[in-house]
């Protein structure tokens, strides 16, 4: 982690509320487990009222539906309801979340594109950083293509990456 996003996850472990937005390409399939999978282990610790979480997706041609089927029942193998109606990101969100975590570079590089400010650019963290390095993978692959294999590595590798963005943000 570099020094910047070090103090930005610094910054955030004494804020009373911390706003996640977690990003994919359409916000169907990565980007809601993502929010299923942290809001859950969230909810498992008993500090849901400190996260405010949602997701979104930096094109639009999937808005107002759930998420993709198969995620959903994956997730639900899980004990992981996926509620979701995706959305697309808007400029407000670069305002109102402190934290906007994309899935791969190409989600990383529309978000900065889109960021107002170098101030909100700096919110934008790859979920990369928090999956551990030994899962062997420096993004979370779109599983939209692939058969369950695909839903379930994205789903091994979020549940990694969101406990550690949550030990990461929650004080010792």
């Amino acid at each position: 982690m570099d020094h910047k996003t070090q103090q930005l996850i610094d910054n955030l472990k004494g804020k009373q509320k911390i706003r996640v937005l977690f990003v994919c390409l359409g916000n169907i399939c990565r980007s809601p487990a993502a929010e299923g999978v942290l809001k859950a282990i969230v909810d498992e610790a008993g500090a849901a009222g400190r996260w405010d979480i949602d997701s979104a997706g930096t094109g639009g041609w999937h808005v107002g539906e759930l998420p993709d089927s198969r995620m959903r029942i994956h997730a639900r193998q899980r004990g992981i309801e996926l509620i979701h109606h995706c959305r697309k990101v808007t400029l407000a969100d670069f305002d109102r979340f402190d934290l906007i975590i994309p899935m791969d570079d190409n989600n990383t590089l529309n978000l900065r594109r889109m960021a107002p400010t170098l101030e909100a650019a700096r919110k934008i963290i790859p979920m990369a950083t928090f999956v551990d390095p030994g899962m062997g993978y420096d993004h979370v692959p779109d599983p939209y293509y692939e058969g369950s294999e695909g839903f379930e590595l994205v789903l091994d590798l979020l549940d990694n990456g969101c406990r550690r963005l949550y030990d990461t943000l929650t004080p010792q």
